[in-house]
């Protein structure tokens, strides 16, 4: 039996010090998830906390046939879109166009203006939290599906099954979002250390 599935067990049997652990254990994952969703750190925490909530109302209702991280960051994910819905927060932009510009590859397929190789430069050229920003900001004006995909495999460490569990998608669709998301993310740093 796994951590979490021993913890969900004690919980079940009312032992509030499991509760604690467990809320521990995924309370940093689903707070840097959350905060994509929503403009504040302060909102991201309402969002978590209602999240535990859900997840204590339905508990029950978990029937272990994913994981339980896997449970736990569908609910939030849906209760932090919501609440960035309602916030007015969130920017619809539309998934139509390639994921990197036609330009950089020549007849063959092959990049004619290969991606900066950076991350032996990064430390010395710029400022991590103003990288840090960059990412977030991107990651908010992702469309939501890339968005939530790029979150859950990069930041929460799901494997693609348990993405696919997750939000209810293919496979094929997983491999195809995660791609796009991750290539925007990279197209934007791309920039901004251009800008160094």
């Amino acid at each position: 039996m796994d951590e979490d599935a021993e913890l969900v067990a004690r919980v079940r049997a009312g032992e509030e010090q499991a509760f604690v652990t467990l809320a521990a254990r995924h309370h940093s994952t689903m707070q840097r998830i959350a905060r994509t969703y929503v403009a504040s750190a302060a909102v991201a925490e309402e969002v978590v906390q209602d999240t535990w909530l859900a997840v204590l109302r339905g508990l029950d209702g978990f029937k272990g046939r994913s994981s339980f991280q896997t449970w736990l960051l569908a609910i939030l994910v849906n209760r932090a879109r919501s609440t960035g819905v309602r916030e007015h927060r969130s920017v619809a932009i539309g998934d139509a166009g390639p994921a990197v510009d036609s330009s950089r590859f020549d007849e063959s397929g092959a990049w004619m203006s290969p991606p900066r190789h950076w991350v032996e430069e990064s430390e010395s050229r710029l400022l991590a939290e103003g990288l840090a920003d960059r990412i977030q900001t991107t990651m908010r004006e992702l469309p939501e599906r890339q968005r939530d995909v790029v979150m859950l495999r990069d930041v929460a460490e799901l494997t693609a099954r348990e993405v696919c569990e997750a939000l209810e998608i293919s496979e094929a669709n997983q491999r195809v979002l995660l791609h796009r998301g991750r290539s925007h993310l990279r197209q934007a740093l791309e920039a901004e250390l251009g800008r160094v």
